[in-house]
């Protein structure tokens, strides 16, 4: 016996006394999780998917970063105009939570800016003059108006939406994604992350809301930034050639190997598959980065900024390239829309970043043919609130957090097209009618990729777990 396999049994001794001792005793509870996977496994086979023929192949999902304002862009409001400087009634408010910012505030005026709104295609849908692009495709688009949620904070806020959960450790959205229904291009990885920034000064984002929780580490999402190394650590050290490489991946597979056989541990299977994928990333990725062959019509399409790498523009842009190398899901996020202060000024910034491009997309897939089996996904964390925070004029003024009522769209694979879903009441301030919560929403994609929510399931810590956890409701209104 080798010293490696020395070293290994003394592992596998040393893990099977601790094991056996604490079965008497409460630490048993606080053992099982620090022991590799294969001591605490609870049975988690490779889920067979999809449950049902899918409707939808791959998700694009534009992630708006920092709660953008419905009432600017979307959800058209006559009454905030009509009563500005007005108080919002204590009927309307009730009871409901507000954040540390203006629960001490001792009125709530309401606000409204100098943007207008007016009506679009044969949808004849509310639109804001910021999103002149989107307004253009209004016919494409699903609005849902009624989104809600507890959160109320942007960490927990985000993080609800990308993983079911106000706590950090769960998968993400694409994870499960990824876990579920595999990789439609083993040379890619299935789960695609691109960031990108509006303006400065916003809630900084974190891996977890793109990490794989406790599902095997293969599926976490895998970030491609702008410039000449879109991926850490996937080229070669100097001195190292790809033959070389191989060579060391061989071993070290070999390696992994024979630790599995002593500690049944998945995990190094997926270790194996994450170096094998980085390998092949090396050839794929540049290739399908490199958008120096993109003809001008295209960029004029998505607007000059697309020229600029780390843009939303040139990650919209990416995004097309990668749906058409069959990446399954593909998150954008876009940050920059915190606007407690300063939103006519901030707001026309942040949606001139981003309208043209989404609308770009849109199209884009359409002529492609691409549209009718990508879902694209447009929203953030929350909305905001119809009263002004702290100062107010129609030049000047803040929204705060509102998790009550705000819009996402929707366009392309199984939703119906130019609809407008739920109402909100004459304020913009509370849910009238549809009501669509976050985990009713995630329930809603995952249906349409042809999974059922409550089915994806993984066992963890002696718990069933899944995206939409005990909640959640397949929107059938939105879907075509």
């Amino acid at each position: 016996m080798n010293n490696q396999d020395n070293e290994i049994a003394l592992q596998v001794s040393r893990r099977e006394f601790l094991t056996r001792a604490s079965l008497a005793g409460v630490g048993v509870a606080a053992l099982s999780s620090l022991l590799p996977t294969a001591l605490r496994a609870e049975g988690n086979p490779k889920p067979t998917l999809p449950h049902f023929p899918p409707k939808v192949k791959r998700v694009i999902y534009l992630f708006q970063s920092g709660g953008p304002s419905q009432l600017e862009l979307f959800d058209y409001k006559p009454k905030l105009k009509a009563m500005f400087g007005k108080e919002l009634p204590a009927s309307v408010r009730g009871e409901q939570r507000l954040t540390g910012m203006t629960s001490n505030q001792k009125s709530f005026p309401l606000a409204f800016g100098k943007t207008t709104f007016t009506q679009h295609g044969h949808s004849r849908a509310w639109v804001s003059d910021l999103m002149p692009h989107l307004a253009g495709v209004a016919d494409d688009l699903c609005f849902v108006k009624t989104m809600h949620t507890e959160a109320i904070n942007h960490d927990p806020a985000i993080t609800f939406f990308q993983t079911g959960s106000q706590q950090a450790g769960r998968p993400s959205f694409g994870s499960w994604m990824s876990y579920g229904l595999g990789s439609e291009n083993k040379n890619l990885p299935s789960f695609v992350v691109l960031l990108s920034r509006g303006r400065s000064g916003d809630q900084p984002l974190y891996a977890k809301l793109w990490g794989n929780g406790f599902l095997p580490s293969e599926h976490q999402g895998v970030i491609f930034r702008s410039g000449a190394d879109p991926v850490y650590y996937l080229n070669n050290p100097k001195g190292i050639d790809r033959t070389t490489r191989r060579r060391v991946l061989d071993h070290l597979a070999q390696l992994h190997e024979a630790q599995y056989k002593h500690v049944q541990d998945e995990e190094l299977h997926s270790r194996i598959s994450q170096y094998e994928m980085a390998y092949r990333m090396q050839t794929s990725v540049p290739t399908t980065l490199d958008v120096s062959k993109e003809p001008d019509y295209i960029y004029r399409l998505y607007g000059e900024e697309s020229r600029k790498p780390g843009t939303f523009a040139a990650n919209c842009l990416l995004a097309r390239r990668l749906v058409e190398k069959d990446v399954r899901f593909i998150q954008l996020y876009h940050q920059g829309w915190d606007q407690h202060g300063n939103l006519p000024r901030d707001i026309q910034t942040m949606a001139k970043s981003v309208d043209q491009a989404t609308a770009a997309l849109i199209q884009d897939l359409k002529v492609r043919g691409l549209l009718d089996e990508t879902l694209v996904i447009w929203g953030g964390e929350f909305g905001r609130t119809n009263y002004s925070q702290g100062h107010l004029s129609l030049d000047n003024f803040g929204r705060d957090h509102h998790p009550r009522c705000f819009t996402t769209f929707m366009a392309g694979a199984g939703i119906k097209k130019g609809i407008t879903y739920g109402e909100t009441d004459e304020f913009g301030y509370n849910i009238v009618r549809d009501p669509v919560h976050v985990h009713d929403f995630q329930a809603t994609v995952l249906h349409l990729m042809g999974i059922d929510h409550e089915k994806l399931i993984f066992k963890h810590q002696g718990r069933r777990y899944r995206l939409t956890d005990v909640a959640g409701k397949v929107v059938k209104g939105i879907m075509a």
